[in-house]
Parts: structure tokens; sequence; C-alpha cells
């Protein structure tokens, strides 16, 4: 009897080249986002979704998601990356609330041997040997949302007025586009275009906010008619973007602003919410992001277009490639995985929710990978 099952598991050994399968450990990433609101929620949603899928197939994936309360409890973050060391989890995920604030906490976290993946910018951060960057270049995420305010106020393109691009279904309205769209010919002939804006940022002066607002103006400063009645900081925040969106509007009556650009839809939210209650219709809301709700109001016509940040990519290929660099598969990983920033407008909304276009994810060749 027993020199039979003897047999039968060295016949197994020989078929599977010497060696049994090797188990799948289980994979614990540590997700800190920089703060609570739907526009992290949507990424924590994707996180999730993508370790229950893998999960199913065989790799056991656990995410333990901790962010900080508001976007500037900068010291918040810094805990959790130093927890999640603590806790000695296999990969850390983060949306950094700060590029330069959470550095000396990414390196301890590379020094402990736990590899890295950040989301939200491509733009390596100096002296950091992140392992993978989901994310896009966010001075070009501000410069697609600019050619977006010039095309629904006169310029060529898919809004507003001016001339109509005929458009596939597939096309992505994203910088090529819009900078094969916008020749020196044709911003030559829109000089005379005249408007009065208004932008509310993120944290003046932080990374992220900087590099949207310097995208924004490098399209728009070259628009000389085109003015701005003041550019203020809400911290990438709703109740704030509601408050600061108050103070413009009534600094400046009917007739006398065009626009506001958001450069977070938590903001942009809020200047919709609030240019609808004190009876605005003419100001008109362009904003950055892409969540669940803010492609719903571009449905609606309550806020004119967005540029996509890509937060479901950030959880679905950020647990995918957390799941790789756990399992000793680096090579396989690719440093930078660009969302690549795009217009989302009422003609192109269901192509983002409820049904993100996402590549399906193979497990079982990672396993595969892993096991041989």
């Amino acid at each position: 009897m027993f020199k039979k099952i003897f047999i039968s598991l060295l016949i197994i050994l020989v078929l599977s080249g010497g060696a049994l399968a090797a188990d799948i450990p289980k994979i614990t990433i540590g997700w800190t986002p920089p703060d609570i609101t739907g526009v992290f929620k949507t990424a924590t949603d994707f996180f999730e979704a993508s370790a229950r899928q893998a999960t199913e197939n065989g790799i056991p994936v656990e995410i333990i998601t901790r962010s900080p309360a508001s976007h500037i409890e900068f010291a918040s973050q810094i805990a959790i990356i130093e927890d999640f060391i603590q806790r000695k989890v296999d990969v850390i995920a983060i949306s950094p609330i700060e590029v330069e604030v959470v550095k000396p906490a990414l390196i301890k976290a590379i020094e402990a041997g736990i590899p890295v993946v950040v989301v939200n910018l491509l733009e390596p951060i100096e002296g950091v040997d992140v392992d993978c960057y989901i994310g896009f270049d966010n001075t070009i995420a501000g410069t697609v949302s600019a050619y977006a305010v010039i095309d629904y106020f006169g310029g060529p393109g898919i809004l507003g007025e001016g001339e109509k691009i005929d458009i596939s279904e597939s096309t992505y309205l994203d910088l090529e586009f819009w900078q094969n769209l916008y020749t020196p010919e044709v911003i030559a002939g829109l000089q005379d275009l005249t408007l009065n804006g208004a932008i509310v940022e993120g944290i003046a002066g932080g990374f992220f906010s900087v590099a949207r607002l310097r995208g924004f103006h490098s399209v728009i400063d070259q628009f000389p008619k085109i003015k701005f009645v003041t550019t203020l900081p809400a911290d990438w925040n709703r109740e704030k973007g509601i408050k600061v969106t108050e103070d413009i509007l009534s600094a400046n009556p009917q007739g006398t602003l065009d626009f506001i650009w958001a450069a977070s839809n938590e903001m942009g939210l809020g200047a919709m919410l609030t240019s609808e209650r004190m009876n605005r219709p003419e100001v008109k809301i362009f904003t950055n992001d892409g969540t669940p709700e803010s492609v719903e109001r571009i449905r609606e016509g309550r806020l004119i277009a967005e540029t996509w940040h890509g937060f479901p990519e950030w959880g679905w290929y950020g647990t995918k490639y957390a799941v790789m660099l756990a399992l000793g598969l680096k090579d396989m990983v690719p440093q930078f995985f660009d969302i690549r920033p795009r217009i989302e407008w009422q003609g192109n909304a269901d192509k983002f929710y409820p049904n993100p276009e996402l590549e399906p994810i193979d497990w079982n060749a990672i396993k595969e990978a892993y096991q041989k």
C-alpha cells in the first residue's frame, strides 16, 4: 500500500520537473492614500477588487488601507508608513500626500526590504528607489484640462460652439490629440478669445498643485485675452472648495466670470454646487480626477469636462504589480505605467463608469512565473 503511494508521488515529482509546485504565500499590501474622499475611495475599491480576484485565482491577497483624515495631515501618512514597516507588510502602495514629506519614510521602507508602488504620479521621486509608478504626469494633466477650456469657448474640438472634430469611440482625448489639433496656426487664429476665469488649486506651493498649474498655464497663457481674477487654494477639499467658490462668485458678479477650473474634482464638485446654489449657470466648471460621482455630473451637464486620472487603474494594476513584486517577479513589473490623462465629457462618459475599461489580469500566468 505505502509502496504504491510512494511510487505515485515519485511519478508526480518526475512529471513536474522534480519538485512539487511551490505554494503561494499570503501577500499583505499596505495601501495609504492621502485622504478618505471619494477620489481615493474609488482607487481603494479597485485595489480590493483586484485583490479579491487574485485570491479567487489562488493567490491570497489582503489589502490594509489606512489614510490620514485630511489631505493636510502630513505627519499621519508618515506614521502610517512607519506602522506598515513595523507590521512587515509585503508591499507598500502609496499616493503621497506630498512628495517631499514622505520621502524619508519611503526610504526607510525600502531599506527594510519592502517594495514600494507609488500611484498618482509618473515623475520619479529623486533619491527614492521606487519599484513601480502607476499614474500620470501632473503637468500633462493640467495641460489637457486647459485645452478643454479653449475648446468649449470657441476652439476646435468636441465641446462648445467651435468647430467640431469627428472622432471615433476609441479616440483618446489625450495630450497628443490636443497638440495635433491646436497647431500654431489654430492658436494664432484664436488670439482674440476673451475670457475671465478663476482657478481653485490644491495645496498652495505643493508638488501636485504646482505641476497642474504649470501645465494649465502653459496652454492658457498663449491666449493673451484670457485673464484670471484669482487663484485660491482649497487643499483638495470639497468643503473648502465651496467656501473658496463663494468668495470668487461674490467678488465677481454676474456677467464678469466665464469659468472656474478646479485642479481636483472634490474642489470642482464644491465649485459646481456653489455656482448652482448662487444661481450662476454662466460660470462653467472644469476639473480633474474622475470618480463615479463626477462622471455622473458630466452626464447631467453640470460639469463641462474633466481630465481622467485613472483611479480604477491605480487599484487594479496596483494590486497586480504589488503581488508580482511580493513574489519576486520584479523583472516583469514596469517601472512606469502611464494612465495617459484624457478628457471625459458627455460623449464618452460611459467609457469610464460604471464599467471602466481595464485589461484582464492573468493571475495563472503570474502563479506559473512564481512557481518556475
